[in-house]
């Protein structure tokens, strides 16, 4: 299979990643289908990128015509089997948890074609974990968006020892179609390139915090004003979702069992009481707008 061969997409999963990954596909000229069990999920996907799209039109970034096609493109269902049987490619957009994505690929396997590639836009676990619910782990890899993936150029594609060549060329070719630039992982590792460095400098900041040596806020500002960061560890951990971090920091534990890798206190505490940052309205800061992100 090539490039040319990708008519169809799968997105499954509604939420912050997978709506916005599921336009970009459409805006690339592919027929995308978004499938959540969630159907208020899924009305509240749509009236988000008709927001963000009406934005974009706006300010002369697209066309009426180009945000129509899209539209046209795009569509939405709560079933799996309706999404995927016609699909040449699946991105999975789930919640960061291991068993919930094995079970879904597993799904997936069954109602997607057997030539299509299953991507998990996971950011932090490995492919071969997911594949073993497969019986195609050569048509498996990590395709990770970063967010907010309408703003975000750079995507992450792994492969595993499993991978095939003509998968991982696929991918890469359709990060291309889809106007990304990828970066190819041959070797798996646990976190790939950004979230292992983020979470190195979100340990440390955390642990300054949760010591006393300053607050969350001068953290920030130290972090933009003397390294030049664009944000501090904690305003993207709310831009990203406390409880991304969290469930990854998790996965990581149950990996290595070293407690350095175990979820801070503070941390587990915003994901118990919802404080999830800007999805919520509040994380380590407060929002006004709950969406709380914009859109160049």
């Amino acid at each position: 299979m090539n490039i040319q061969d990708i008519k169809n997409i799968c997105i499954v999963g509604s939420g912050s990643m997978g709506h916005q990954i599921a336009m970009l596909c459409a805006l690339g000229g592919y027929k995308t289908t978004i499938q959540d069990v969630s159907e208020a999920s899924l009305l509240k996907a749509k009236s988000t990128l008709v927001g963000i799209m009406d934005k974009w039109v706006a300010k002369g970034k697209i066309s009426n015509e180009a945000k129509k096609l899209a539209f046209d493109r795009l569509l939405f269902t709560t079933s799996l089997q309706e999404a995927a049987v016609n699909a040449d490619f699946v991105i999975e957009a789930v919640v960061e948890k291991l068993d919930v994505k094995k079970k879904v690929f597993a799904e997936l396997d069954e109602v997607s074609p057997p030539h299509a590639i299953l991507a998990s836009n996971s950011s932090t676990i490995v492919n071969s974990l997911i594949a073993e619910a497969t019986k195609r782990s050569d048509k498996v890899c990590n395709m990770h968006f970063f967010f907010p993936p309408l703003v975000m150029d750079c995507v992450e594609v792994v492969m595993s020892e499993k991978t095939s060549e003509e998968t991982a060329q696929v991918t890469m070719d359709l990060c291309k179609q889809l106007n990304r630039t990828a970066v190819l992982l041959r070797k798996e590792i646990y976190g790939f390139i950004a979230n292992r460095i983020l979470f190195a400098l979100s340990r440390e900041a955390i642990s300054l915090y949760e010591q006393g040596i300053a607050d969350f806020k001068e953290i920030d500002l130290v972090c933009k004003k003397a390294l030049n960061h664009p944000m501090g560890p904690f305003e993207l951990a709310d831009l990203s979702g406390v409880d991304v971090l969290y469930y990854g920091l998790q996965q990581l534990y149950a990996e290595t069992g070293d407690p350095k890798d175990k979820p801070a206190a503070c941390i587990e505490e915003k994901v118990k009481a919802e404080t999830l940052g800007r999805k919520t309205g509040k994380g380590w800061y407060e929002y006004s707008n709950k969406r709380g992100w914009k859109f160049p």
